[in-house]
Order: structure tokens, then C-alpha cells, then sequence
């Protein structure tokens, strides 16, 4: 049985797959290695003179696998055979493209087939096969004609590989997907998915493959992360579908905070986000933009006074934002303590950050429902009454173990971010110097929250934001310097978000 480490899930490649190419690894370097690695193991078992291979290729990723083990297979002296499921112009995954039109140059080694109609599919006679249709991810049967493909392979007496999964199997849960190809053997790369350990029957000897990831890069945050936290947006959408956030915070002095929350939320795509503040303080917050919708408490600061108001209006919401320019009042570190019972009762995930955090420091105990803390070092130290150390590893250590007698995501913003779940641990290296002014932390409380609000994960939600917020920050001082503000993050958002590699951009301009 393989450790939960030795496994890793489609979502998780996907971002690692991101992130590698971010820190220098290119995607085109691991379909190199990978699609290598099939052809190194086939030469182990087979000798070119025992017969044909014969290589099943999709148009995406997986058939560039293929199509980089058939050109490794010619090197080796095999005869193969080349048959894609679709036409050329079909492979619009720009690194299969590339090893496509290598594996032209030898025309006249290869023998091409192009099935791109069921009527096409034709007998083929070969000593091994190659499955390279499909690969990880699949969620839905699939269809003419790589289906019909799927059935000739298993119809071939030949031994049959497939290639990271085999077609017609979901990677995560195992499951059968109409009809999957019943492979011999089972070549996957960096570590084995899940759904590879619930079929065995389908999956025949399992082999894991390096493809050049190396283990350190899991841990260190990257536009995968930002990436697999985008939802799709379905025309029949309506509002409150992509969440509804609740802020409460503000004071008579702090009036910015909770506004800078707020609109990072509704830039990184939450539909709705109510602001819980005194009513002074509300009133100036509904003044900053009309896009703010405010619920007035009394007095100058959060009491006890004020839960009928807020109990109210927990009613609806997908997560709650405790903490931003609230104050430290004693009657409101009270009504924190009874916010969050609420909040407990009512099954609200909850992020804690600045003064809600520090409420939270004097009764902290594991709550009922999902927790993200984000302290700073200061308000670290607070939380737990411990210093933490300058050695990165050290503090992830230590993060790691306050998350797990917490229960709690926590978020460690410094010069590297440390995110842990208390099983998970990331680095974040985006951001510098200049988003030590006031506000930069509110836009992070921000983003996290509205990704909660959407359904991510909470982990993965603190991950993507502390990227995404630390990206904004180094678009800013490109433009900027250091002469930042908080609200010049805000804009950066949803360009992030959409192309999170826009970073990289950033790096090699700063290089």
C-alpha cells in the first residue's frame, strides 16, 4: 500500500504541472521524461525484433506522451505505428504540437493513421500497444472514436501499456467511464493518482516514473495554485451563487480595513459581500463606493449589543471575515467570543485576521466549523506565546504544529508566507518590501475569503491567495516602486486570476 505521500491528486498535478514551469521546469521538459520513460520501459521487456509497437495518441498532453515515446521507440531501432485520434489541426496543446511535428520529420519511418470519424477505426496487428489517448482527469464517458479506439485496443492480443491512466478511467476515484482500456501495465509519472489503487483489474503492474519534479517543489506556491481555484461560470448562473461574505470589522479610526477586505472580495469574484461595522464607520464605508453594502451596529464599536444584527444576517452567507481595524475593546473581544458561537451554530467557515485573531488568542480553542488564521510574525507570537525563528524551515515547523492543535489553516504572512493545514505545508515567495504598508493584509483577508466563499477549500484558498496577493504586490512596485498603496493591489486581482502566469513576466524583468 503506498503512503498518502507517494499519491497525488489530478488537481494537485495539474498545479504542480503550473508550478514547475513557473520555477524553470517547462512543460515540454516532462513530456520529454515522461513519454521517455515509456519508451525505455517497452525496451526492457521487448526486443525490436519481436514485433510492431503500436501507439494510441489523443491530441492533448497525453497523446504528446505518446507521440515522444514512439519517436524514442524509432531511436531504439522498433518499427511503429502512429495512430491519432483526430486530425493534426486537432492538437491545440502547444507542447503535443511540438513533438507532433518532430514526429513528421519521420514520415518515413512511422506509419501514420488519422481516426478522426468511427468509420475510420481499422484493424491493427502489434506486439505491444501504447495508451496514450486520454490521460488524468476525465470526468465524463468518452466519446466516437476514441471509444470505439478503446474497444480495439482491448480487443488486441498484444501487451497493452497506458500511459499515467488508463482511457476511460477517472484518476481520482477509479471509476469506469463507459469502457477503459484493461492495460497490463500502468506508467505514471511523479506519483500514483488515487483512482490508480481502486481498479487494479484495469490498471494491470503499476509503475511510477520520475519525469524531473523535484519533492521540494510541492511545497512552494505558484500559478497552479491560482489556477485551480478559478470556477467556471454556467450562463444560468445567479447571484449569491458564487458566494455571499460577511465582514465584520471597522472602528472609529480603522474605517479602511474592512472596505479594503471587501473589495478584494468582490474583485477576486465573490457576488456579494456585506460589511458589519459601527454605524459611523459603516456609513463612511458605504461612502468609498457604491458597490459596499453596510449593516449598521451600534455604537462606536462591535459589543454584545450588536449579535441580534449580526445573528440576522448570518443567515444567508457562505463565510464570515472577523477581525479587520475592529478594535480592542473588552465588550468586543466579548462579542467576537459569541460572533463565532454564531457562527459555530449556524456551520459558517470563518477567517480570523488582525484584531479578530487577537480577541481569538485570549479563548483560542478548535472551533466546530473550517478556520483560516493570518497572522503576521507579531500576531503570531500573540496566538501561541512563542518566538518564531528566521530559518524558514523552523517556522514551518512550528506553523504546521499550531495548525494542528488549532484545527486551523494558518496563514504566517512574512518575507515567505508559510500555509499549513497541519498535514500540508507551502511556501510563498511573491511580494516584497513595499506591501508593509497598511491595508496589503486586508486585500490578502480579501481574497482568501471570497475563494472560501466560492467553495474552495480552505487550504487551497489560502495557498492561491497568498500568491495571488503577493503577484498583485510585485505588478504594483514594477509600476510603482515602493510608493504602494493598499487599493493599487485591488485592480491586479482579476488580471492575476485570469493569467496566472502573467507573473513569471515579472520575474524575468526583475532578472
Amino acid at each position: 500500500m503506498l503512503k498518502e505521500s507517494a499519491i497525488i491528486t489530478t488537481r494537485e498535478m495539474r498545479a504542480l504541472e503550473l508550478n514547475a514551469e513557473y520555477y524553470g521546469i517547462s512543460r515540454l521538459q516532462l513530456m520529454e521524461n515522461a513519454g521517455r520513460n515509456v519508451a525505455v520501459e517497452i525496451a526492457s521487456r521487448f526486443k525490436p525484433s519481436d514485433g510492431k509497437i503500436a501507439v494510441f495518441c489523443g491530441t492533448g498532453g497525453n497523446g504528446g506522451d505518446g507521440f515522444v515515446a514512439a519517436r524514442h521507440l524509432i531511436c531504439l531501432g522498433y518499427e511503429v505505428d502512429v495512430i491519432l485520434a483526430g486530425r493534426p489541426r486537432d492538437i491545440t496543446h502547444s507542447e503535443a504540437r511540438r513533438n507532433w511535428d518532430a514526429l513528421k520529420s519521420l514520415r518515413k519511418l512511422i506509419n501514420f493513421y488519422e481516426i478522426y470519424d468511427s468509420s475510420l477505426v481499422r484493424k491493427v496487428e502489434a506486439k505491444a500497444v501504447i495508451d496514450a489517448l486520454l490521460g488524468i482527469g476525465l470526468e465524463e464517458r468518452p466519446r466516437p472514436p476514441i471509444s470505439q479506439m478503446v474497444q480495439q485496443i482491448n480487443e488486441m492480443q498484444a501487451f497493452k501499456i497506458a500511459v499515467d491512466v488508463p482511457t476511460g478511467m477517472n484518476s481520482d476515484s477509479g471509476e469506469v467511464l463507459g469502457e477503459a482500456v484493461k492495460a497490463d501495465m500502468t506508467i505514471t509519472f511523479h506519483k500514483a493518482k488515487p483512482g490508480l489503487l481502486k481498479a487494479k483489474e484495469y490498471v494491470g503492474e503499476l509503475i511510477v516514473r520520475h519525469i524531473g519534479l523535484p519533492p521540494e517543489i510541492e511545497r512552494f506556491a505558484g500559478p497552479g495554485d491560482a489556477s485551480i481555484v478559478r470556477r467556471h461560470r454556467p450562463p444560468e448562473s445567479h447571484k449569491g451563487d458564487f458566494g455571499r461574505l460577511l465582514v465584520i470589522g471597522g472602528s472609529e479610526i480603522f474605517s479602511g480595513a474592512p472596505a479594503f477586505v471587501a473589495m478584494a472580495a468582490l474583485r477576486t469574484g465573490v457576488d456579494l459581500v456585506y460589511i458589519a461595522a459601527p454605524e459611523k464607520t459603516a456609513y463612511a464605508i458605504s461612502a468609498m463606493s457604491p458597490n459596499l453594502i453596510t449593516l449598521k451596529l451600534e455604537g462606536e464599536y462591535l459589543g454584545p449589543q450588536d449579535l441580534p444584527v449580526i445573528r440576522r444576517h448570518t443567515k444567508d452567507i457562505t463565510v464570515a471575515v472577523i477581525g479587520p481595524g475592529l478594535g480592542l475593546n473588552k465588550d468586543t473581544e466579548e462579542a467576537v467570543e459569541k460572533v463565532i458561537k454564531i457562527l459555530e451554530e449556524k456551520k459558517v467557515p470563518l477567517l480570523l485576521d488582525a484584531d479578530g485573531l487577537k480577541a481569538f488568542s485570549k479563548f483560542k480553542r478548535r472551533l466546530g466549523i473550517p478556520l483560516v488564521l493570518t497572522p503576521h510574525v507579531g500576531e503570531y507570537q500573540i496566538l501561541t506565546g512563542e518566538h518564531l525563528s528566521e530559518d524558514v524551515d523552523e517556522r514551518a515547523i512550528s506553523v504546521r504544529k499550531t495548525a494542528q492543535d488549532l484545527g486551523a489553516v494558518v496563514l504566517l504572512k512574512s518575507h515567505v508566507d508559510i500555509i499549513s493545514d497541519g498535514e500540508r505545508v507551502k511556501l510563498n515567495f511573491t511580494g516584497n518590501p513595499g506591501m508593509t504598508v497598511g491595508g496589503t493584509g486586508d486585500v490578502l483577508s480579501g481574497i482568501v475569503g471570497a475563494l472560501m466563499a466560492q467553495g474552495t477549500d480552505p487550504f487551497e484558498a489560502s495557498v492561491a491567495g497568498a500568491f495571488i496577493n503577493g503577484a498583485a504586490g510585485d505588478f504594483v512596485r514594477k509600476e510603482k516602486g515602493y510608493h504602494m498603496v493598499a487599493t493599487d493591489l485591488i485592480d491586479w486581482i482579476p488580471k492575476i486570476m485570469d493569467d496566472p502566469m502573467c507573473h513569471l513576466k515579472v520575474l524575468k524583468g526583475a532578472d
